[in-house]
């Protein structure tokens, strides 16, 4: 069994190498590898301090030195000593590069879309695809405070309020909910964070700081499992200390067992109900 499974990763990672051609020469037909491809578009993108693209790419310094003069000596790229620090390279793309970095934006599109067009339920395939980015990708996911009106932080509670839909026996209505445009949770009364993996969002949560009430927990199913949850929270938490809450609720509804069990891991303690919502029938409090 456990040869037949490594036989099975070794499949998927000669189909992945093949299909978005890695081996070539001329990566997406541009006249370069896909290495100095995936540069440009790490530039591109904002990653411009080199070491930090250095990092993000998995890459040696000397390889990094080679594809970013290649670069150079096409015009795409000029690299010069960062304002606050000359000893740190910065890269930035010339017009030339900006235009190639956009040629390479349409044909990966393309190339996307007619991979997803191949399987008769695209987004069975996506939600696999998911699953393994952030398998492989877990040790990158990052925590980012942003606006609840944010187009991420919008399409994380789309994401939550659907699937509460879904789980609750009553259906959802988040205009029944408390605070249901997040008003509570803007800065300097309170504040929200969001889970990301290499620019797309994995998770949210919130906290009102008016009344030190921790909402809106949520992570996307295929990066359940990996301790995100418990993650988000303890980063819930030190953000309330620093603005100066030393206790905490919560509520959550019986239907959603696995948040029960993570607020009881964790030093969260059941209380009486403390609020007139119409949805949750378990509510927690937590001393910082």
């Amino acid at each position: 069994m456990t040869n037949d499974l490594i036989s099975r990763v070794r499949r998927f990672n000669r189909t992945v190498t093949s299909e978005v051609g890695a081996l070539d020469t001329s990566f997406l037909g541009r006249g370069r590898p896909l290495g100095a491809a995936r540069v440009l578009n790490a530039i591109g993108h904002g990653r411009g301090d080199v070491a930090e693209i250095r990092a993000y790419l998995g890459l040696d310094s000397g390889l990094m030195s080679r594809l970013l003069r290649g670069l150079e000596e096409e015009g795409l790229v000029e690299t010069v000593a960062a304002a606050d620090d000359a000893r740190r390279r910065v890269a930035r793309l010339t017009d030339a590069g900006e235009r190639e970095y956009r040629a390479y934006e349409a044909l990966s599109d393309t190339q996307a879309a007619a991979i997803l067009a191949r399987h008769p339920d695209p987004e069975a395939l996506i939600a696999a695809m998911d699953v393994v980015a952030v398998a492989l990708g877990r040790e990158r996911i990052v925590l980012e405070e942003i606006h609840p009106r944010d187009e991420v932080a919008r399409y994380c509670l789309g994401e939550y309020y659907a699937e509460l839909g879904r789980r609750f026996a009553c259906g959802f209505d988040v205009a029944l909910s408390r605070d249901p445009d997040a008003e509570e949770m803007i800065r300097p009364r309170g504040v929200f964070l969001v889970a990301m993996l290499d620019g797309l969002p994995l998770g949210c949560v919130g906290l009102k700081g008016g009344t030190g009430e921790v909402k809106r927990l949520w992570v996307a199913p295929a990066a359940r499992g990996f301790g995100l949850s418990k993650r988000l929270m303890t980063a819930v938490e030190d953000a309330a200390r620093g603005l100066g809450i030393s206790c905490l609720r919560l509520d959550t509804n019986s239907a959603l067992p696995e948040a029960v069990q993570l607020y009881r891991r964790t030093g969260w303690t059941e209380i009486p109900r403390f609020n007139d919502d119409p949805y949750p029938d378990t509510f927690f409090e937590k001393r910082l």
